[in-house]
Formats: structure tokens, C-alpha cells, sequence
């Protein structure tokens, strides 16, 4: 009886091994459509059950491919519309008329990279851990960055420092007009980051310098320049924020493919000078290196200890303020 006994255990362990090693496999099959190569899974997508979230001039269609989250969907739904709602306020509206939003349940407990497409109409992919809080995506960037993507015409690969960088920039700007972050946040991540978008030795200027800093930072090194040089221009009338509401409105978004010039032109036309166009003849065929450290003088940004303090009186103080500004739509 004993050897019964234990011959049944045995058998009845094995199925249950092989009971989870099928569910774990079914989970990894289920999933690996949702998430392999790198084209959107449009058909996929379609395939999934959808809530539509709606926004000021579009919708989000959101699917979840198989698996589980432990937070409620409601919450998600949540911090989708604030991220939502941050880019709006930069834009004056969202993006795109039609937004598809993929969220893949995967290990971990927070947003693991993100993806945006416009072949086939404006989609993005988000892989959310499957243990994320509330707090995780209170603190999460990604998405915002990936629906900045949107509102970029598509460009030719040579120029992603401009659709990388124009989405590290407006982002955090995007999140303090939004009420999301405090102005102090980002110019202090901004004064420790900025660093990693100078060139370094052998580099030959952003259209021809195809490295993780130089396509991140030094494209937002360039629409933080841009951004100053228009306002300087204007009399703080306009800024970047005008610029690419201009080629929003001229119809330029992920769904459409555009030439660089074409973009920079457009930019430029909106706020009626032509800062884009000239900074991109300088820094995109040779290495130019701002004075970050005057920069940020300038600017009134400096650090005390662990923490940042603005000095109001600094000759760029209030180009400064108006960065971090809502303006009206």
C-alpha cells in the first residue's frame, strides 16, 4: 500500500508540474504575438476585446493582450487619461483622432519600455508589470513619451534624434502644466542629464552620430536651445510648445511621413522665425557643445546641496518660467 501510495504521489505531482509548465507555455504563446518583432500587432490588437476612452480631439482605444494585472483596470484607465490629459495641455489636443493603446502584462511592477507605430494608423505597446501600483504609474514617464511620439510626423531614420529628443523635452514640461510633477523636478533632472546629449570624440553632428546619448539627450539638448531661441526672438511671445502646435495643426502627425525640412519649416512658420531651421544647419551635419553651466546660470537654475533653487533675477528667469507655463489652447 505504501508503494501505491507513493506511486500515486508521484503521478499526481508530475501532472501538476506539467499542468503549470502548460500554463506558463500557453501564457508565453498567448502573449508572444503581443509582443514580437517590430511592427505593431494590428490584426492581433483588433482580435482583443477594446474600451474607448475618449479626449479632447481623439480616443484611446485600449486592449489588454492576455495575462493578469493585479491592479483594478479602472486605475489604469486613470493613469492613461491623465498621461493623456498632460499631452493635450502641451498640444492644445490630443494627437491623433484615433489612438490604438496595447497594454502586455509582463513580470515586474512597472511600465518595461514602451513602442509607437503610424503605418497602419497611430498605435502604441506598452508592457505593464503585472505587480505595478498605482504608485509605480503615478511615477511612470513612458507613456507620456510614447504619445508625444504621436504628434511627430514619421521621419526618416537618420533624424530619430529629433522624435527621441522632442519626446524626452516635452514630457516632463508636458506633466508640470499638467499638475502632474513641480517645475523643480525637471530642471534639476534636466541639469544631470543634459550632460549625457554633448558630443563626444569622433562625433560628426546629430544627423550622422547614431549613439544612445547624442539621439535622447542631444536631441532634447537641441529643443532646449530651440525652445530659448524662440522666446528670446519672440519676446517670450513663443516658444518650442507654439512650434509643434503649428505642425499639429498643419496636419503633421505620426501618420503621416515628412521630410526633416519640411517639419522645421512648418515649426518655424508657426511662430514666425526660422530658429529650427538655422539650428539644425548648425548642429546636425558637425558636433556643436553648449556651455551648459552658463546655460544654466542664465536660466537661474542652480543646485543647493541635494536639492534646486531658481534665482528669479538670472537674465533668463522668465524664459525659464514659461517653459513650465500651460498655455492657453
Amino acid at each position: 500500500m505504501k508503494n501505491t501510495a507513493r506511486f500515486r504521489w508521484i503521478v499526481m505531482a508530475a501532472m501538476t508540474a506539467a499542468a503549470l509548465a502548460g500554463l506558463a507555455s500557453f501564457r508565453a504563446d498567448a502573449q508572444s504575438e503581443y509582443l514580437r518583432g517590430d511592427r505593431m500587432p494590428y490584426d492581433a490588437f483588433d482580435r482583443l476585446p477594446k474600451t474607448d476612452l475618449e479626449m479632447s480631439g481623439g480616443t484611446i482605444h485600449v486592449a489588454f493582450a492576455p495575462g493578469d494585472i493585479a491592479l483594478p483596470r479602472e486605475k489604469i484607465f486613470d493613469w492613461i487619461r491623465a498621461s493623456a490629459r498632460a499631452v493635450s495641455t502641451y498640444y492644445g489636443r490630443f494627437p491623433v483622432s484615433s489612438l490604438r493603446l496595447l497594454i502586455v502584462p509582463v513580470d515586474g511592477a512597472r511600465v518595461r519600455g514602451g513602442t509607437t507605430w503610424g503605418y497602419r494608423g497611430a498605435a502604441i505597446r506598452l508592457p505593464l508589470g503585472r505587480d505595478s501600483t498605482e504608485e509605480n504609474l503615478k511615477r511612470d514617464w513612458v507613456i507620456v513619451h510614447e504619445m508625444v511620439h504621436t504628434a511627430l510626423p514619421d521621419l526618416d531614420d537618420r533624424y530619430n534624434w529629433l522624435s527621441e529628443g522632442l519626446a524626452v523635452y516635452v514630457e516632463p514640461i508636458a506633466r508640470v502644466q499638467a499638475g502632474d510633477l513641480t517645475a523643480q523636478e525637471i530642471w534639476q533632472a534636466m541639469m544631470r542629464d543634459m550632460p549625457k546629449g554633448l558630443p563626444q570624440a569622433g562625433d560628426q553632428g546629430l544627423d550622422n552620430t547614431d549613439t544612445w546619448g547624442r539621439k535622447y539627450w542631444g536631441g532634447a539638448m537641441f529643443c532646449l536651445l530651440a525652445d530659448i531661441e524662440i522666446r528670446k526672438r519672440t519676446g517670450n511671445k513663443f516658444g518650442l510648445q507654439d512650434a509643434m502646435r503649428g505642425v499639429l495643426a498643419a496636419g503633421g502627425n505620426h501618420e503621416k511621413d515628412w521630410s526633416i525640412d519640411r517639419v522645421l519649416s512648418t515649426a518655424d512658420k508657426a511662430v514666425g522665425v526660422d530658429v529650427l531651421t538655422h539650428l539644425h544647419d548648425e548642429m546636425g551635419p558637425k558636433p556643436v557643445t553648449p556651455d551648459l553651466a552658463a546655460l544654466w546660470r542664465d536660466l537661474g537654475v542652480k543646485m543647493q546641496g541635494e536639492s534646486l533653487a531658481f534665482d528669479d533675477n538670472a537674465p533668463l528667469a522668465a524664459i525659464r518660467r514659461s517653459i513650465t507655463e500651460a498655455r492657453p489652447k
